[in-house]
């Protein structure tokens, strides 16, 4: 359905001038997940979410997620194929000298995003979905 690829976009596009304070598009019961990294887990709620967010964003200075593609996976999950971008507040490392390919999966229910799955490797999310390139 081209509204939730809509919605993912319109959640990008915040995200890519660096607002990651909205979430009215997100089910009060969204599950957020980090299937990679550091620190992998699953959290439940816009309050977990929140918190989850913040603790990321407390490391960087200027950081942003850019959105390389979006694709559809059926009628209720979008892809996005991003990168990242942002300096360490400690370590004053620059995403953007990095690789830092990753991912996002949305699903959709009800034009709410009631699953979000970020990868910090892109590969890795391709294989999880089975659409290695």
């Amino acid at each position: 359905m081209s509204e939730n690829l809509d919605l993912v976009r319109s959640i990008y596009s915040a995200w890519e001038r660096g607002d990651f304070s909205h979430a009215e598009w997100a089910h009060p019961e969204i599950e957020y997940m980090t299937a990679d990294g550091l620190e992998p887990g699953s959290w439940t709620g816009l309050a977990e979410m929140a918190e989850q967010f913040h603790a990321w964003l407390r490391l960087w200075e200027r950081f942003r997620l850019t959105a390389d593609e979006y694709r559809r996976l059926g009628d209720d999950r979008v892809i996005v194929l991003d990168r990242q971008v942002g300096h360490g507040k400690t370590s004053g490392l620059d995403l953007g000298e990095l690789e830092t390919n990753g991912a996002w999966v949305f699903e959709i229910r009800d034009g709410r995003v009631t699953r979000m799955i970020r990868y910090m490797d892109r590969d890795g999310a391709l294989a999880d979905l089975g659409l290695e390139e």
